[in-house]
């Protein structure tokens, strides 16, 4: 399989149903909505606040929206009514069925504008996208574009904005079924769930710490397990190389993994997909910010930010990148570097054992 096939299906499509530019009126009322995308885990979840406002501004509608097929079983039962569609690029098979699985009335873009082709391929009528991702050829498709914020905002809340209407009310756990799961020996005992790994290593905590903070909670009568991906397990050997603590690292999928955050009474962890997903369950969570930016993934008015506090160190120098999906914008403050342009997060240094523990306690306290 390549992306050539993948390609040529969708420049197919597209030539079926015309490209057209900003000759298609915004549908009064869509019937059939697409979103199309292929975001990591996390980037996914925080569209969220979307897929709440389409499916209260359009209770009637059949919404769609492609995915990673990794992330498909979190969706396994349409959440706020969404068929989710697996899209992988190099599977020709999976673009065809995107593409077969239209026409729409309406079809909505977030992040890369690349998307805009599979969306007018699949008989989207109308695209709305936000403006300026680069190089230009990747909007021809679109008939709306939107600024990004250009007030501080979650990148959830400006993904929101694409669609006209107040925002969704604040997120209600109940409002996320809960999809199947293999049954898995889970602690029994009040336990905390310590995820080493994120997309990006500058990203992760120091092993030593990691190491240091699971005692410390031992000591608050918690039992405490690791969790990391599949390709992360040697983050949980570095940090207990001895097999001190008992360790899921690579060995639940993402129901599992989603189970296993609903029922731990606390989750610890870096900027990454595992913060997501302990908002769906609500569970109380500290989450380590090191190059992001809090401001852009944080919980913002719809996720409930008194289950999660976010700890980062304010105004680090080097977190001065101001792009966000190849958008300049002037309040934007992260950093998008790796290696070998940055080779050791300074940033998660000032990010301490006690300054960790010390949030892990108030929302404990806070749960008692």
């Amino acid at each position: 399989m390549s992306k050539l096939a993948g390609r040529l299906a969708t420049i197919k499509g597209v030539l079926s149903n015309g490209l057209g530019v900003s000759s298609r009126p915004w549908p009064a009322a869509p019937r059939r909505i697409l979103v199309a995308h292929r975001l990591l885990l996390g980037d996914t979840l925080m569209l969220t606040p979307l897929l709440k406002k389409l499916r209260l501004q359009y209770p009637q509608a059949a919404i769609a929206a492609t995915m990673r097929k990794e992330i498909l079983p979190l969706y396994s039962a349409h959440p706020y009514g969404v068929q989710a569609l697996g899209f992988d690029p190099n599977d020709v098979d999976s673009v065809n069925s995107i593409i077969r699985s239209g026409p729409y009335d309406l079809g909505i873009v977030p992040g890369d504008n690349r998307y805009s082709w599979l969306a007018r391929a699949a008989g989207c009528r109308h695209i709305v996208a936000h403006a300026g991702d680069r190089p230009a050829w990747k909007s021809w498709p679109i008939d709306t574009e939107h600024p990004m914020s250009a007030q501080p905002a979650t990148w959830a809340e400006m993904v929101a904005q694409l669609v006209p209407g107040p925002p969704a009310p604040a997120f209600d756990p109940g409002e996320w079924p809960t999809p199947p799961w293999v049954p898995f020996q889970r602690p029994t005992s009040p336990y905390a769930v310590l995820h080493l790994g994120a997309t990006n290593l500058l990203r992760t905590w120091f092993a030593p710490r990691w190491f240091e903070l699971a005692q410390q909670l031992t000591e608050r009568g918690l039992v405490v397990v690791w969790s990391a991906g599949p390709n992360e397990t040697g983050l949980v050997a570095a940090a207990d190389p001895s097999g001190k603590f008992a360790s899921f690292a690579g060995k639940t999928d993402l129901p599992q993994l989603l189970h296993l955050l609903k029922h731990a009474s606390l989750v610890v962890c870096p900027d990454s997909g595992v913060a997501h997903l302990s908002r769906l369950t609500a569970t109380p969570s500290v989450v380590l910010y090191g190059p992001a930016s809090e401001r852009l993934v944080g919980t913002g008015r719809f996720w409930n930010s008194e289950r999660q506090k976010a700890l980062i160190e304010e105004d680090f120098p080097c977190r001065d990148q101001q792009h966000l999906f190849k958008r300049e914008l002037a309040w934007v403050r992260r950093c998008d570097r790796r290696a070998p342009a940055c080779t050791f997060a300074k940033c998660m240094e000032p990010l301490s054992t006690q300054r960790v523990l010390d949030a892990c306690d108030q929302l404990l306290d806070n749960g008692r």
